[in-house]
């Protein structure tokens, strides 16, 4: 995983392989919130495959002629996988509403319930996930069961790393902290320009082609040379061609083509480059113990509140519990830093990549700013079992909402997990 570099668990890996598949890897979405059956909006639940949670709410949206804006989920669920999550349609009261929605035939997803609840979705409404992950090319499935089981009890006393995965970051092209980074240096143009140029040779050979016209000034050949993947750079680009016609392209141009993405990909920006030293910190905050309380570290809740006044002793036994967590920094503008020996290692992460807790203001797109905050260094597995198969090990286990699946296949098979 992307800057993550420690394990918690000493067995050797598995290794292994994932997702030959995408019904390999199955993710159903725990919910927060039962649709009552009454009320003025749609609640639909989604089987997708292949598919990201933006495609699908970007395609209902074409579709029924409304705006995005209407659209809620709770959690942005992995593409390269088979996927269960609910989707809300706000205010949308008529039976003939209803029936259009239920008439709509969006590719690769299933409309497994459709039904009317009272109140909109909103992103984060959620417990968590459940997870069905097969493992496949084992060299011993026998044996790589017993190691899995062995590594999962251990992962539900102690906790498992609450790194980011690969998703944050995106895979082949893993690019989205970059962008970020750009912004937070305050660089539109850059940012722009990591997002629809900057060909990898681990795309498709037409991807690369697009991407290699647009760093060579050639607007108009870059979208037409665009295919179907590249919907959001189609977004962009065409806002800079439009403004190309007035005249050279300026810091506004820049911005509005940033402006023409989704919002929540807007924002995924500096959140995978605050993603991206997390995980950092998280790697140092794990060796010094996953499962052990430090003097000055800053403690939340299962309702993310910071808990003040306990004695070290109480807070370890509160940790034992998982009923607090230790935290690492989502560093911001006016994140605060933990005491101690744990908040001189937080500072020095910042240190290292030459930054201060200002540069996160991103004054040039102030909405894309962020202050930061605490995020817990691990998380919960429950229910967590490991099963040899004909075809490898199947891998079931719940985690907290927010938390990646792969945190914990990395353990298990000891390697990169995409």
């Amino acid at each position: 995983m992307l800057n993550a570099n420690t394990y918690v668990t000493s067995q050797k890996g598995i290794g292994g392989t994932i997702r030959n598949q995408y019904e390999d890897f199955y993710v159903e979405e725990i919910p927060e919130i039962i649709p009552s059956g009454e009320g003025p909006n749609i609640y639909v639940w989604i089987e997708k495959l292949g598919r990201t949670t933006l495609d699908v709410v970007l395609d209902i949206s074409r579709d029924l002629h409304i705006s995005r804006k209407r659209m809620g989920f709770a959690g942005m669920k992995d593409k390269k996988a088979l996927t269960r999550q609910w989707i809300c349609i706000a205010n949308m009261d008529s039976e003939a509403q209803m029936q259009q929605v239920k008439d709509l035939d969006i590719y690769k997803t299933d409309f497994l319930k459709v039904v009317r609840g009272r109140k909109k979705l909103r992103m984060g409404q959620l417990k968590g996930n459940k997870f069905r992950i097969l493992i496949r090319d084992l060299d011993d499935i026998e044996s790589s069961a017993d190691t899995a089981n062995e590594v999962l009890k251990e992962l539900e006393t102690t906790g498992v790393p609450n790194y980011f995965g690969w998703q944050r970051f995106g895979k082949p092209r893993t690019n989205t902290h970059l962008v970020g980074e750009a912004l937070i240096e305050n660089d539109l143009e850059k940012a722009v320009g990591r997002y629809i140029g900057n060909p990898s040779e681990e795309e498709h050979e037409e991807n690369q082609k697009a991407r290699q016209a647009y760093d060579d000034g050639n607007l108009e050949e870059s979208l037409n040379l665009m295919g179907k993947g590249m919907r959001y750079e189609k977004m962009m680009i065409r806002e800079l061609i439009k403004d190309s016609k007035k005249g050279e392209l300026t810091e506004k141009s820049y911005k509005n083509a940033l402006h023409a993405l989704p919002k929540p990909l807007q924002r995924m920006f500096v959140h995978a480059y605050q993603s991206y030293l997390f995980n950092e910190a998280v790697s140092n905050r794990v060796a010094m113990g996953i499962d052990k309380y430090i003097e000055g570290d800053i403690i939340i809740d299962t309702e993310e509140h910071i808990v003040y006044d306990k004695t070290p002793e109480e807070y370890q036994e509160l940790m034992d519990n998982f009923e607090v967590n230790p935290t690492c920094p989502l560093y911001g503008t006016k994140v605060p830093y933990a005491g101690g020996e744990v908040g001189v290692m937080e500072e020095n992460v910042l240190k290292n990549y030459n930054l201060e807790k200002s540069d996160f203001e991103v004054p040039k797109m102030p909405r894309l700013g962020s202050h930061g905050l605490r995020r817990s260094m691990r998380f919960q597995v429950w229910d967590a079992s490991a099963t040899p198969t004909d075809d490898g090990v199947l891998c079931e286990f719940s985690i907290n909402k927010g938390s990646y699946a792969t945190a914990v296949l990395r353990e298990i098979m000891k390697k990169d997990v995409v």
